[in-house]
C-alpha cells in the first residue's frame, strides 16, 4: 500500500533497501506503483541490486548488443540505449511525482547526475556529465548510467552507479548506444564503502539535491506490488 501526506507536511520521501532482485519484478513493481499512486503518495527511492542481465531501452538499437550470450535481455521502457545491470552495481530508482514537485524531466536527470557528482567530489573523484550523453564520466570512462520514464506527471527508472562488479559483460555491448566506451567503478576508482554504504550515501546526495527534508526506511516492495 502506498504512504500519503497531506501538503502542509514537510517534503519527506522513503527509501527502499529492497537487496537482490532480478530486474523484471522491480520493472513490473515501478509500473505498477506509478500507476496506481495518487496526487498524496510519497515519494520513494528504491535501492536495489540486479542479477546479471542487459536492458534494451525504448528506441533501443538491435545492433548495440554484440553478444549477449548467456545473459538475459528485457525490453523496457526507460529512455536510451542497452546498458548493463549485475551484481556489484548500486541501482537507485527514483519514483517522483515531477509536476507535483514542479520538476521537469531535465531537471531530474540533473539532480542524479550531480548527486553521483558529488558523492564521487567527497571522496577526491572528479567527475562530470556529458549534456550529448547522460550519465556521469570520470576521465571519459562511465561510472554511472541513468534513464527516466514519465507516466501521468510521474516518473520511475533511475541511475545505475558501478560499485565493484564485473565490468567485462559491457564489452558486450555498446554501452549507452557509444561503441567502446569505457567504463569503470568506484572501487576501481578508489571509492571507500560497500554496497549498502555507497547507496545509503547516493541516496543522501540525492535528497539533497532534490530538497527531501525526511527520510522513511522500508524494506522491501511495496505491499500494492
Amino acid at each position: 500500500m502506498n504512504e500519503h501526506r497531506s501538503p502542509a507536511d514537510g517534503k519527506p520521501y522513503v527509501l527502499r533497501q529492497l537487496g537482490l532482485l532480478d530486474y523484471q519484478t522491480v520493472f513490473s513493481a515501478q509500473r505498477q506503483f506509478t500507476d496506481t499512486r495518487l496526487p498524496t503518495t510519497l515519494d520513494e527511492f528504491w535501492l536495489v541490486e540486479h542479477s546479471s542481465v542487459f536492458t534494451q531501452g525504448q528506441a533501443g538499437k538491435a545492433e548495440h548488443l554484440l553478444d549477449a550470450g548467456d545473459i538475459p535481455v528485457v525490453q523496457s521502457d526507460r529512455g536510451g540505449q542497452v546498458t548493463y545491470h549485475g551484481p556489484g552495481q548500486v541501482v537507485l530508482y527514483t519514483l517522483m511525482d515531477l509536476r507535483r514537485n514542479g520538476w521537469g524531466v531535465r531537471a531530474a536527470v540533473t539532480a542524479l547526475e550531480t548527486a553521483v557528482i558529488q558523492l564521487l567530489a567527497t571522496h577526491g573523484v572528479d567527475a562530470a556529465a556529458d549534456p550529448s550523453a547522460p550519465g556521469v564520466y570520470v576521465q571519459g570512462a562511465k561510472v554511472a548510467a541513468l534513464g527516466l520514464r514519465v507516466r501521468k506527471g510521474c516518473c520511475y527508472h533511475g541511475v545505475a552507479l558501478n560499485v565493484d562488479m564485473d565490468l567485462s559483460p559491457y564489452l558486450r555491448i555498446n554501452p549507452c548506444g557509444y561503441a567502446g566506451q569505457p567504463v569503470t567503478s568506484t572501487t576501481l576508482l578508489g571509492v571507500p564503502g560497500d554496497m549498502a554504504e555507497i547507496g545509503a550515501a547516493l541516496a543522501t546526495q540525492l535528497a539533497a539535491q532534490l530538497q527531501y527534508n525526511e527520510q522513511q526506511l522500508a524494506q522491501g516492495l511495496p505491499e500494492a506490488v
